[in-house]
């Protein structure tokens, strides 16, 4: 009997990344590294043969995950290495966020770095012991060739095992020490506000707008917290500067002039030059906050980048089924770099007439501050004249500007769509389309667009009739008629927080039933000692345990994305507000406690938390229009189109859970408009001049 075959880590005939799930993982199986998914086998794997396992974190969107995948992941020698000396782990980041989290958070422990790809070495128990990011395969770019790198570690795991000991200890100290330094501190909502603002208004760029020097990367919830500290009169300059950073965005080349859409973040101070890949999560949050801000400072530049958000979404992300995939890759070829979304001169010329071109080129700064770094050909569309200044520069109205750059954009758009394109990851998680649910709500409630709504119901319909349970709660991915993947807290966050928000917009009590079943399954399962909430339950939590992934963690930083903690706190006074249960908000006070006195120091990276904070006590604004036809449409107009933090707009007297103020007499056949804040009802308001002026002047403490 011939002997049994030692075990080796060399690749199998059939890749087994081939037919995951996962868009990252399929795009790895063409490598000749024996990749294996995220599970328990490549540690025991590691454990059988005494390796250590190199654990690679990234995403299909990533672009120096493409750029690793294509240099340093392609290379023989790197192959040759891997093979010989480790296990090799490929992780979805967006697949399992949870695992992300963990690795993250070790690696930073000890090297200071983060991001994607992140590169982590670690033992067959799971522990990380040295790691990175990006590596080139050979020494470059100020970084160590990856073939040194592998030949170190391996060296290092098989001839000093108790210097990784000690480097395993120092990430569990470091981490230790993390959680020492932000110990808690009992701080009252004023004082944790006030923290917040001014850390906020501290990191504001005055000439540029926005947060920090470059890179600079969106801060939805810092602008939502601004928007709300603007309204209760806590700094002058709160409202302005959240307004000031939108129009800076929405004019640069972080926002897709051509095809609508905001880019990750940019490379420089100005919003010129954006990381290209567009992400569905940043695109849902900033589409919520351009309807506040447009609700503070109404501007045809909001409402356009609004509609061009909405319209990105719908025909690149949105599936017919129902639902939101992902994101949109940055590149379309192996060494892109933004070429789908950049343009030349020479390409301008060849489609537009000369009129057109002049319009074009002055209009969006073609040649200017827009060209890209490493080709100075190709530029990055940003708006350089506003309307008024085109129709000044072409001596014409500025109805006829912009119909005619209008025009010219719509030849271009059509021209892109002639190129090869970025892949789209239509994949449906489950945090992204809770996301999506509410900034569809808000958006279509206030442009009053019916269809706009219909998108968001069926992505909710969808995940409420195949990924969701009440005792299990919502999946984290939906895979064509069932969904994988329990026990997260930004699932059922994002999704409780789009269900209240979609409730409230439609008037549907099946979404604030399925809305208060998440919440309840968050306060059961996620909540610890502190108040806080975990990121996964340990009972629903359904992935492989494998290393640090059974520690807990708590998300409550803005990431720039939502914090699945505030979301919930979010979800809460907004729910409590929609049905008038004061139970829902007792619920929030002890979590938005918690949060204050975890992220008093951390200040933008609050800003959702803060949010939470002001708005528990805004006296929530409820108002009833009464009457039919187009006095009342107009009533009910400008209440969409006022700005509160926390308001809910009915035509008529809604249907239980719904609920209205005792005191609020309703049914009569007047058209007016019923006001009440908190319990506090005013009298019957029937001009809109009256009823934008009574919820602008309705802050104040709960009531």
């Amino acid at each position: 009997m011939p002997a049994k075959a030692p075990e080796s880590a060399a690749p199998p005939k059939a890749h087994r990344l081939a037919n995951a799930a996962s868009v990252y993982l399929r795009s790895a199986a063409e490598q000749s590294i024996d990749w294996h998914p995220w599970g328990e086998e490549p540690f025991e794997l590691a454990k059988r043969l005494r390796r250590p396992v190199l654990v690679d974190v990234g995403a299909v969107w990533c672009h120096w995950c493409h750029v690793m995948d294509e240099g340093t992941y392609s290379d023989p020698e790197v192959a040759r290495l891997l093979a010989e000396g480790f296990v090799a782990v490929k992780v979805d980041r967006d697949e399992n966020p949870e695992v992300d989290r963990r690795f993250q958070r070790q690696v930073n422990a000890i090297t200071g770095e983060g991001g994607w790809p992140l590169t982590a070495f670690a033992t067959p128990e799971g522990e990380v012991f040295l790691g990175g990011t990006y590596f080139p395969p050979q020494d470059g770019m100020g970084r160590p060739g990856f073939r040194r790198v592998l030949q170190e570690v391996a060296r290092l795991y098989r001839e000093e095992p108790e210097k990784v000991r000690q480097n395993t200890e120092v990430v569990r100290g470091a981490l230790a020490r993390m959680s020492e330094g932000r110990a808690s501190r009992a701080t009252s909502n004023p004082e944790f506000l006030a923290r917040v603002r001014t850390s906020i208004h501290d990191s504001y760029d005055p000439v540029h707008a926005g947060f920090g020097q470059a890179p600079k990367f969106p801060h939805a919830g810092g602008l939502e917290f601004l928007l709300l500290d603007g309204f209760l009169g806590g700094d002058p300059r709160s409202s302005a500067r959240a307004v000031a950073t939108l129009q800076q965005m929405v004019d640069g080349g972080i926002f897709d002039q051509v095809g609508g859409g905001f880019h990750r973040y940019s490379v420089d101070e100005a919003w010129h030059i954006p990381h290209f890949e567009k992400m569905g999560a940043d695109n849902a949050e900033l589409l919520a906050a351009l309807v506040d801000v447009d609700r503070v400072d109404p501007q045809t530049r909001f409402a356009e980048a609004i509609a061009a958000t909405v319209d990105w979404t719908s025909s690149v992300l949105a599936d017919p089924a129902g639902g939101f995939g992902a994101s949109q890759d940055a590149d379309n070829a192996p060494g892109d770099d933004g070429g789908y979304f950049t343009w030349s001169r020479p390409e301008l010329k060849a489609l537009l007439a000369p009129d057109e071109l002049r319009l074009v080129t002055r209009t969006f700064g073609v040649g200017t501050d827009g060209r890209m770094p490493h080709d100075a050909e190709r530029n990055v569309l940003y708006r350089l004249l506003s309307d008024a200044e085109l129709a000044t520069d072409l001596g014409i109205d500025e109805p006829e500007a912009r119909r005619r750059l209008v025009s010219a954009v719509t030849k271009m758009r059509e021209a892109r769509g002639r190129r090869p394109a970025p892949l789209v990851d239509r994949t449906l998680y489950a945090d992204l389309n809770g996301l999506f649910l509410r900034a569809f709500a808000r958006a279509g409630r206030s442009a009053g667009r019916a269809d706009w709504l219909a998108t968001a119901r069926r992505a909710a319909d969808r995940f409420l009739r195949t990924g969701y349970a009440p005792d299990l709660g919502v999946v984290h991915r939906l895979d064509g008629p069932s969904g994988t993947g329990h026990g997260l807290l930004a699932d059922q966050a994002a999704m409780a927080l789009g269900l209240v928000e979609l409730a409230g917009a439609t008037v549907e009590p099946r979404y604030v039933e399925a809305a208060g079943v998440l919440l309840q399954l968050i306060d059961r399962e996620f909540r610890v000692e502190s108040g806080l909430l975990r990121d996964l339950a340990p009972r629903l939590y359904d992935g492989p345990k494998v290393g640090a992934v059974d520690e807990p963690a708590y998300p409550l930083e803005d990431t720039p994305n939502l914090a699945p903690n505030s979301a919930v706190a979010i979800a809460l006074v907004r729910l409590a507000a929609l049905t008038g249960e004061e139970s829902w908000r007792e619920m929030a006070r002890p979590l938005v406690a918690a949060l204050a006195a975890r992220l008093g120091p951390t200040g933008l990276f609050a800003g959702s938390a803060a949010f939470a904070a002001g708005a528990l006590d805004v006296a929530p604004a409820r108002v009833v229009i009464e009457g039919q036809g187009p006095e009342a449409d107009r009533l009910a107009r400008a209440a969409d189109r006022t700005y509160h933090p926390n308001l809910w707009v009915f035509r008529g007297a809604p249907p239980p859970p719904f609920s209205l103020p005792d005191e609020l007499g309703t049914g009569g056949t007047t058209t007016r408009a019923l006001v009440c804040f908190g319990t506090r009802c005013l009298a019957p308001v029937t001009e809109p001049v009256e009823l934008v002026a009574a919820l602008r002047g309705g802050g104040g403490a709960s009531a």
